[in-house]
C-alpha cells in the first residue's frame, strides 16, 4: 500500500506519493502551509482514481477533461506526467522516465496507490 509522505523544506511543505516498495512515484509543489498541503494530498487521492490519459507524445491526440494526467516529453527527452485536478491545477508531477511504458505504469501506480495511502509527516530536512 502507498503512503503520502509530507515533509518541510526550506521554502514550505511538499509531499511526496510513495508506492508500497517506497519508490517516489509522484511529487507535489511545495505549499506554504501544512494545512493546504493535506488539501493537495486530498485533492490527489479523489482524483487520481478517476482521472483520463491525455498522451500528448502522440501526434493528434484527444484533449480530455480535468481531472486529467498529462504524458509528455521533457527537454531531455523523457516521459514524464502531471496530474491536473477538476479545476486545472496541477497537483503532482513525477520523475523522468526513459521508456514511455515505465511513464504509464507510473500513471496506474499512482492511481492506485493515492486511494487509501496513509498520510505520514515526516522530519524537516
Amino acid at each position: 500500500m502507498g503512503k503520502f509522505a509530507i515533509k518541510y523544506t526550506k521554502t514550505g511543505v511538499k509531499f511526496n506519493l510513495k508506492a508500497g516498495n517506497g519508490e517516489v512515484i509522484a511529487t507535489s509543489e511545495v505549499y506554504t502551509t501544512l494545512a493546504n498541503c493535506k488539501k493537495g494530498v486530498a485533492s490527489v487521492a479523489k482524483n487520481a482514481p478517476i482521472a483520463a490519459i491525455e498522451d500528448q507524445t502522440v501526434e493528434g491526440y484527444t484533449a480530455e477533461k480535468n481531472p486529467k494526467f498529462e504524458v509528455y516529453t521533457d527537454k531531455a527527452g523523457e516521459f514524464r506526467f502531471r496530474l491536473k485536478a477538476r479545476n486545472g491545477e496541477i497537483i503532482a508531477v513525477s520523475e523522468g522516465y526513459k521508456a514511455k511504458p515505465s511513464c504509464m505504469n507510473g500513471i496506474a501506480s499512482v492511481k492506485k496507490n493515492a486511494v487509501d495511502a496513509a498520510i505520514e509527516i515526516e522530519e524537516a530536512e
